[in-house]
């Protein structure tokens, strides 16, 4: 049977322990790929500001601390499944030789488990295929045509437009509470994604000279926009919130917004010509950010 990537958040997920095993499986990840891989420049990015909100939240900065961190580490739990998923060695059985990166899964949710009542979000899970948000970031990790900052907006494209409205819906049901009740929690978690931004724009723009060579790229930084997409993801979440009981049609519009959230990352990351491509300065092995050399 083929299920789509799947997480289940450890015991301690809204407090500070759940937030330490985020960052040292990010840490992880960045250890073990290439500093040029695609997915390695978004989690080095992700990493430095999420060990900057787990010293905010050890210093109390958070009124709302363990509700905070329980959405930061369930939404951020989707993309470490998502990566994990696309890197495990294929499995042996019926889908051993289809793409761990194939189309989102078309199983009824929750078949595996006893049914509660309410559909099942498909959470990131170990061993599964990854979500379609996810997809094009993980298939062009490795095209020497795509810019890094394209591989960063294509990240944080999946993980607004996808991951952060199935994580507040995760987040209701592990807490007992609404979207409303929530909305602090969001907002917190939005100042990391406006860190995350800052941070990609600081770190990988390239210079005016380059924007002006490289259209894709131009096109790409322009027209996104982290405010649209987090709009977006709330107003995902609170419908997914509304129809959480009617089975197939939660099913139906999670699965419309995985598909077509992924294809605006693969828009995200046009590669240039292979004439501007030539132009590009090479990345720096030893950046800790997958910043550009000068």
């Amino acid at each position: 049977m083929t299920t789509t990537a799947q997480w289940t958040a450890p015991g301690d997920a809204g407090g500070a322990a759940g937030v330490a095993d985020v960052v040292r499986r990010m840490r992880a990840l960045a250890v073990r790929l290439p500093p040029s891989d695609g997915v390695a420049v978004f989690d080095r990015v992700y990493l430095s500001v999420t060990e900057e909100f787990a010293r905010r939240l050890g210093r109390g900065r958070f009124p709302d601390g363990p509700e905070a961190a329980e959405l930061a580490v369930l939404f951020a739990g989707r993309y470490l499944a998502a990566v994990e998923a696309a890197d495990a060695p294929a499995p042996d059985g019926p889908d051993a030789d289809g793409p761990r990166t194939g189309a989102p899964s078309t199983d009824e949710p929750g078949t595996d488990g006893p049914d509660t009542g309410a559909p099942d979000t498909d959470a990131p899970r170990a061993g599964g295929r990854v979500p379609a948000c996810w997809q094009p970031l993980v298939r062009a990790r490795a095209d020497p045509a795509v810019h890094p900052l394209q591989f960063a907006l294509a990240g944080i494209t999946a993980h607004v437009g996808h991951d952060l409205a199935l994580a507040v819906v995760d987040t209701c049901r592990a807490t007992g509470r609404t979207p409303d009740a929530v909305a602090p929690d969001f907002v917190a978690v939005g100042a990391v994604l406006t860190a995350i931004e800052a941070r990609v724009r600081e770190e990988l723009m390239p210079g005016p000279d380059l924007l002006e060579r490289l259209d894709p790229l131009t096109h790409a930084v322009a027209s996104w926009s982290l405010a649209r997409a987090r709009d977006g993801a709330w107003a995902a979440a609170r419908l997914l919130w509304a129809i959480r009981d009617r089975r197939e049609a939660y099913e139906q519009c999670a699965r419309a917004l995985d598909v077509s959230v992924g294809a605006m990352a693969r828009a995200v990351l046009a590669p240039f010509p292979a004439s501007a491509a030539r132009g590009l300065p090479a990345q720096s092995s030893g950046s800790g950010t997958g910043a550009i050399s000068s």
